[in-house]
């Protein structure tokens, strides 16, 4: 999905507010009574008081009076909509925290009850796509969404976005696919005319279609602390179902919360961290202490920790896996450990994350994680006392370091899904592992370009190294940089030089690589 850039969330919010009197009469929903009206109005007064007075730091992405602005409109509107869009409206006001615990969640809350259509959707790298779908519309599972009623795919996704609570925008991706699916979030978001007959465009093989859904039930609610959502659903055709190659590890026991298998044949020892909670027959630590016992006993060429599922819990519960890793030394190191993470690397996995950089030689691999090394977390909950919706809010501010102002940890090895690897039981994070050696890293290309002393061969290398999808997330520009300094600290000036230039014509716009050539010319000629 491109970062969702078409609309400002002040724009959508006035698009969606100017088209409801049109969008109710047209699908025959009525607004709340007045007594309702002024039910929902006592909710929004209680959450618009209880925010600032629970979170952590309400302020820290807008202003107070935006704050105030955006639930004194609601408040006056509140008696021309509908339920449902009073709902998402709230959604929105709770989002403009910025922040991935303070949110409205129609994925969370049975008070909220929204419905869903018959599929289900999924953001892959090639785009959104009906993952699976009732058996009455297993004609349309893997197909591309291109619109939904009249909008766009992607200003769909911009729409949605401003109801997220979020980190950053891998929380989109993650929350998004659920939300499109339901009939009264389109509505409130003037995506749809009528929730009882959504028209969706889909594309496959070069040839599109047009199919209008009725909503089929209740949304399914996500579990809090691990994404289940990739369980197949009895009844339901799901993409997968037609693969030849068997169930991928990281799909086949989503719902456990942690287990372990080793692989005989490349000695390859793979640990599936799902949720950081004790189970009621195991707790974290003698998992751990299991697992370490085991590499003990075995050669292991690879560790790999798989937590794209986990979505985080109690954080204090990572320290015996995170210590087994450290005192392991057979396995830390660059090349043997790996950790995949992913949009859903959420909350305590996040903190384990943060820790694995900071004190191991891992390589992250997949996708950018959810979270960031800086965040507000440990949500404090608002139970309105008209509607039982709940409200959570950011109760502290976790810092590992105020400098880094990265919005996610990035992986080394790009690995995104596809919808054909989808469909094909394919894993391209372990088959990314599998592939990966120290010697395909920037500094050892560029090293061994610059021994071959051939200019254009330096500047090939680095190209092709750039172009790689793998290397998608790779701070070309930091990695370069150090590079030079290491080979001026070893007296290789005139190599530091061809380095330092090579990033001056890659990063024209960064003062930092013009500084650093002119320290090393300013060596060169003394």
């Amino acid at each position: 999905m491109r970062s969702p850039s078409l609309l400002t969330s002040a724009a959508v919010f006035t698009l969606c507010f100017l088209r409801v009197p049109v969008l109710l009469a047209q699908s025959g929903v009525a607004p709340v009574s007045p007594t309702e009206a002024e039910r929902w109005q006592q909710d929004l007064r209680v959450m618009a008081d209880e925010m600032p007075r629970l979170h952590r730091n309400l302020f820290h992405t807008m202003t107070r009076e935006q704050f105030q602005g955006a639930v004194e409109a609601l408040r006056n509107r509140i008696p021309s909509l509908a339920r449902h869009q009073v709902i998402v409206a709230m959604a929105r006001i709770a989002a403009m925290a910025g922040d991935g615990h303070t949110n409205i969640a129609p994925t969370r809350d049975p008070k909220i009850g929204f419905r869903t259509y018959p599929l289900k959707l999924s953001l892959f790298k090639d785009g959104l796509f009906v993952r699976a779908a009732t058996r009455a519309h297993a004609d349309i599972v893997g197909w591309r969404v291109v619109q939904i009623g009249n909008t766009p795919v992607d200003r769909a996704c911009t729409a949605v976005r401003d109801i997220i609570g979020r980190d950053n925008e891998m929380d989109v991706k993650f929350f998004a696919p659920f939300l499109l699916a339901m009939p009264e979030v389109l509505h409130a978001l003037a995506l749809i005319d009528d929730m009882e007959h959504a028209a969706f465009t889909l594309e496959h093989g070069g040839r599109q279609k047009t199919v209008t859904l009725a909503p089929w039930g209740p949304a399914g609610l996500l579990a809090p602390d691990t994404d289940t959502s990739w369980n197949a659903s009895p009844g339901w055709i799901d993409a997968r179902e037609s693969a030849a190659a068997p169930t991928p590890l990281w799909l086949r026991d989503p719902g456990n919360k942690f287990w372990f298998e080793y692989m005989d044949d490349s000695k390859t020892m793979y640990v599936q961290y799902n949720q950081v909670g004790n189970k009621d027959s195991e707790s974290v630590e003698s998992f751990s202490n299991r697992v370490f016992s085991f590499v003990e006993q075995k050669p292991v060429v690879r560790f790999i920790l798989d937590i794209r599922l986990n979505r985080g819990g109690n954080g204090a519960l990572n320290k015996p896996l995170l210590l087994g890793i450290i005192r392991a030394r057979t396995i830390d190191q660059k090349g043997k450990l790996f950790t995949i993470i992913g949009r859903s690397t959420w909350s305590a996995a996040q903190f384990l994350v943060n820790q694995l950089e900071e004190y191991t030689n891992t390589v992250f691999v997949g996708e950018p994680s959810g979270g960031t090394l800086n965040s507000y977390g440990d949500s404090r909950k608002i139970t309105l006392p008209n509607s039982g919706i709940t409200v959570r809010v950011s109760s502290l501010w976790w810092q590992g370091d105020e400098r880094d102002r990265r919005p996610w940890t990035a992986p080394r090895i790009a690995a995104e899904l596809t919808s054909d690897q989808y469909r094909a039981n394919r894993d391209p994070a372990l088959e990314a592992i599998f592939r990966y050696t120290p010697l395909n890293d920037l500094p050892a290309v560029l090293r061994r370009a610059l021994a071959e002393r051939d200019t254009s061969r330096l500047g090939s290398a680095f190209r092709a190294f750039r172009e790689d999808p793998a290397n998608e997330y790779v701070d070309c520009e930091d990695i370069v940089n150090r590079l030079g300094y290491a080979l001026m600290g070893a007296g290789d000036i005139g190599a530091a030089i061809r380095i330092f230039r090579l990033n001056v014509s890659a990063f024209p716009q960064s003062s930092n690589v013009y500084d650093s050539l002119r320290e090393a010319l300013e060596q060169r000629s003394r």
